[in-house]
């Protein structure tokens, strides 16, 4: 393929790091250009190779992967950030998506499953574990404020892109559903991203399911 995505996997298990690089070497559309053993060294790693996509696990030393997240997110905000963990603890999984983790998958997910998550990631969608996504959504739930901003401060078009997107459609689909140009639907995700204080789609399509089940 012309395009492949770059990918920086950071991981403090050695067997599993290789075998996170031999998998993703295995397919012609992904490349890993950078490995990193620690939080620290991941954040250098993402500096230094400028990746598309951050495969990183959550626990390990000198900088654990939440505080990492946080540092490649506000380095390299494009790079999107894909979290592979054994962990599903609550606490670990909400700060991941709010540091600016785009997906969230668990070390128990099929390789096929790892694959697919890090196309979506690397297409700008979400891509979280079911298990995952019902925790965080509970979390918001509990959350009275999940977002500086709320609800009132979206036009009724960006409501509709909102709403939308919590069904995690791409802007192609919310293009097609609503008729608008695939620009016009980036402008509207952006802006929603922006009056809601959101770091990126996950974030916006889980605070719209949150506003949905406690309005319901």
């Amino acid at each position: 393929m012309s395009t492949q995505i770059r990918l920086v996997v950071a991981d403090d298990h050695p067997i599993v790091r290789k075998g996170l690089v031999d998998l993703i070497g295995s397919v012609d559309d992904m490349r890993v250009v950078g490995e990193a053993a620690n939080g620290a060294e991941a954040v250098d790693r993402v500096v230094e190779t400028a990746p598309d996509v951050v495969l990183i696990d959550l626990v390990m030393p000198k900088k654990d992967g939440i505080q990492a997240i946080g540092e490649i997110h506000g380095l390299r905000p494009e790079a999107r950030i894909l979290v592979l963990t054994s962990f599903s603890d609550d606490d670990k999984v909400f700060a991941a998506i709010k540091a600016g983790a785009l997906g969230y998958l668990l070390k128990d997910a099929s390789p096929e499953e790892l694959l697919s998550a890090i196309r979506n990631v690397y297409a700008g969608e979400s891509s979280l574990h079911p298990r995952i996504a019902l925790k965080v959504i509970g979390e918001l739930n509990r959350d009275k404020a999940p977002a500086k901003g709320g609800p009132d401060a979206l036009t009724e078009r960006e409501l509709e892109v909102l709403g939308v997107l919590a069904q995690g459609l791409s802007n192609q689909e919310i293009s097609d559903r609503l008729f608008i140009s695939p620009k016009t639907t980036g402008k509207h995700v952006s802006n929603i991203l922006l009056k809601l204080h959101l770091a990126n789609r996950t974030q916006a399509a889980l605070y719209a399911i949150g506003q949905g089940e406690s309005s319901g």
